[in-house]
């Protein structure tokens, strides 16, 4: 069940509203501090009232409550919305169904959304250069009506010829163009170096300039300005036609006109022609015929701008208002701007005008395809097509949707029953079945959910005796270890240092220590084969046998012979034991050693003069303990006993293979070869220092790889020590048993 909300507003029971309101308000930070915002609000408008004003103090006041305001609403938005996670997503249906509607149907409206986007951006693009291009060639036709009428004007043979084929042109034209004006204005300023002189003097008079015929939109212009070169101008220029109430009242009417000037090509031109297209409202029904747009108001993008250029006379006729729809999907559809550039006459400075457009975009996709009957039928089909996308599109979205919705409700139905069964679970309920609705994945989950109850009860009885199996090895380790030797034995001349780690919990290395008789001590070290329990019980009946025999036979062989002869028959087929067995006599300083099949020893001599002798490694014959191949004489006759002298400083290292044998992720041995180097290399560490960095090159051998055989070491060092004046030395053992298991 989702965790309760211990927001007093939020979990309260069932009471009225504003009494949970109020102890809110009164028992919480968040309530006290929205109070004190809402005092300092009240106290603020009662200081400005007051003060007739706001002062400093009333303006802090302000200050201080909305801020109050803003954290107490902060506050409880955050807490609404944890509330609304725990609340409404603890269920996995609502998240399921979350989950979807935000993997599938958002990024399915996403990308509707960014079609349409783009589409509604190309077409307005489209709008956009369709509107700037008619400009252009409106003022390109300008241009060219200007230059027509500058070589009629050339032509004429008197000033009353020159007005008559002014108005010729402006006959001929106006019923395309209305309101065209053509006039001829004085170019004082022009001077074209590179053009031809003059042939015939001019027909027009200077004193008799300006010509104009038309010019009821604007006021003719009295002279070309001095920023038009001789090669002439064409464009846009802007003027305002609302009345003179209307400007009065402060409202435009900005409307554009093409006009253009040309110049004759001579050195000192004197005179030009200027032509204006006014964009009438004929002109603009003729672009809408012809594009689907529809013109509506201009206005200048620039607040400090100059005036345009004022309308006087006959005005032209008022622009039809212009309809963009009455919904916002209409208004977003057909609203558009496109900024329009255009000059200014009198200094020919640039600016920009803001034209506010209407698209009908069925209009304008039937005017602008190249209409023929292929193509209708073709256009046709491709619509055709795109509605079937779209109505199947929406068909499959509704068709996941109830999908989804249907699959959500039957997982979180299993996993609703799985959570019932977890709960009997908790409960320790292991009757408890859950029904399986399906033989789907989710029925075979359920099913499994059963079995898995009825396996629970054998699973604990399992790991409780499980836990008792451990807590026996762990007391049969530490019974084990308790028979390996323990505790310091003072003996002058000789030091000992042991090391055993079993691979298990019980291990089958054993080692052990003897005092044979007065100043004579046996070492003895056994690898039982195999690991585990078995080993541990072989090694503790070889630890009694020993112990019985060793006062019998002090000969290294003599005992190795004695144990054979009595495990032989007592072990089974597949076990045996190796041993090395070995005396070290303190007065006469010499070592006795036998190798029953155990790994050879080590003997490191001393150093002496600043040289470091080699390592000898003592490898005499001798056959395992426990075959079973004979009567005993095989083992007899290739047993081998070795005495060896030994000197102040030597040291004796007798092993297990769990040593020699230890592999690295290479499968490599690291063998007798190294550990008698690393012995011979730090000979002259203490013996617990030196068994600690002999174990510790081992392990850094196998590289992390895990121990595969018991470890067992023992280290012996020959150390001369005086004895008193006409007394024989004290002959003891001194055992020092180092645990160097994090070594």
């Amino acid at each position: 069940m989702p965790t309760p909300v211990s927001h007093p507003l939020l979990s309260e029971p069932a009471r009225p509203p504003w009494t949970r309101v109020l102890r809110w308000l009164r028992t919480t930070l968040a309530g006290r501090l929205l109070l004190v915002g809402l005092a300092a609000k009240v106290l603020e408008a009662a200081g400005a009232a007051v003060a007739g004003g706001r002062p400093a103090w009333v303006q802090a006041l302000d200050a201080a409550g909305t801020l109050a305001i803003v954290l107490v609403a902060g506050y409880l938005a955050a807490r609404g919305a944890a509330w609304m996670r725990r609340r409404l997503l603890w269920r996995v249906r609502r998240k399921l169904i979350l989950s979807y509607v935000f993997v599938g149907l958002v990024p399915s409206l996403l990308i509707v959304t960014f079609f349409l986007t783009a589409g509604l951006l190309l077409v307005r693009s489209v709008a956009s250069y369709l509107v700037q291009t008619r400009l252009a060639a409106q003022a390109e036709q300008a241009r060219f009506l200007a230059q027509t009428t500058l070589l009629e004007v050339q032509r004429a043979t008197s000033p009353a010829a020159v007005r008559e084929t002014l108005e010729r042109q402006q006959a001929n034209a106006s019923g395309r163009y209305p309101f065209l004006s053509i006039a001829i204005v004085p170019a004082r300023e022009v001077a074209c170096p590179g053009g031809p002189a003059p042939t015939a003097p001019s027909r027009v008079p200077p004193g008799a300039l300006p010509v104009t015929v038309g010019w009821t939109h604007v006021a003719p212009p009295a002279e070309l300005p001095r920023w038009i070169t001789c090669e002439g101008t064409a464009g846009l220029v802007a003027f305002d036609a609302a009345s003179d109430e209307a400007r009065a009242r402060g409202i435009t009417d900005i409307r554009l006109v093409a006009r253009a000037a040309a110049i004759p090509a001579t050195r000192a031109p004197g005179w030009a022609v200027v032509l204006d297209l006014p964009i009438s409202d004929a002109v603009e029904r003729r672009l809408q015929q012809e594009t689907g747009i529809q013109f509506g108001a201009i206005t200048d993008t620039q607040e400090d701008a100059t005036p345009p250029v004022t309308a006087r006379g006959r005005a032209l006729e008022a622009r039809p208002v212009v309809d963009f729809g009455s919904g916002v999907v209409a208004q977003l559809l057909r609203r558009w701007v496109v900024v329009v550039e255009h000059r200014d006459w009198r200094t020919g400075a640039r600016g920009s005008l803001t034209m506010m457009l209407a698209m009908n975009l069925v209009d304008m996709y039937q005017r602008i395809a190249f209409q023929s009957q292929l193509s209708t039928a073709l256009n046709g089909l491709a619509l055709a097509v795109l509605g079937v996308l779209g109505v199947l599109f929406l068909v499959i979205q509704g068709v996941a949707l109830v999908l989804g919705l249907t699959l959500a409700r039957q997982i979180t139905g299993a996993v609703h029953d799985l959570f019932t069964g977890t709960e009997h679970l908790r409960n320790r309920d292991f009757t408890h079945v859950i029904p399986v609705r399906a033989r789907d994945q989710l029925g075979e989950l359920a099913d499994s959910f059963n079995v898995m109850t009825g396996e629970i009860t054998r699973l604990l009885s399992d790991v409780a005796q499980k836990e008792r199996l451990e807590q026996e090895f762990a007391t049969a380790r530490e019974i084990q270890m308790k028979l390996l030797p323990h505790g310091p034995l003072a003996v002058p001349g000789l030091a000992v240092s042991a090391y055993c780690e079993p691979a298990r919990e019980v291990g089958g290395d054993y080692y052990d220590v003897f005092p044979v008789a007065d100043g004579v001590v046996g070492f003895l070290i056994a690898d039982v084969s195999g690991k585990g329990v078995g080993a541990g019980l072989y090694m503790a009946q070889l630890k009694g046998l020993v112990l019985s025999l060793v006062r019998q036979h002090p000969s290294p062989r003599d005992l190795l012979v004695a144990v054979n002869r009595v495990l032989v028959d007592r072990l089974d087929g597949r076990s045996f034991i190796t041993m090395s067995y070995l005396v070290v006599d303190l007065h006469r300083q010499v070592m006795t050693y036998a190798r029953a099949g155990h790994c050879p020893l080590l003997l490191v001599p001393a150093a002496r003069g600043g040289a470091a002798p080699p390592v000898k490694v003592l490898a005499p014959d001798g056959l395992v303990v426990g075959l079973t191949l004979d009567d005993g004489s095989l083992f007899e006759s290739l047993l081998e006993e070795v005495t060896v002298p030994l000197s102040a400083g030597d040291l004796v290292v007798l092993y297990t293979d769990g040593m020699s044998e230890m592999m690295n992720p290479q499968h490599d041995c690291y063998g007798e070869a190294r550990l008698g180097e690393q012995a011979g290399r730090h000979r002259d560490l203490p013996l617990d220092q030196l068994a600690g960095r002999l174990v510790a090159d081992v392990r850094a051998f196998g590289a992390g790889a895990g121990q595969h055989d018991d470890m067992t070491m023992l280290l012996l060092r020959v150390e001369q020590r005086a004895a008193g004046a006409g007394e024989p030395a004290d002959l003891a053992v001194e055992v020092a048993a180092a645990d160097l298991d994090g070594a």
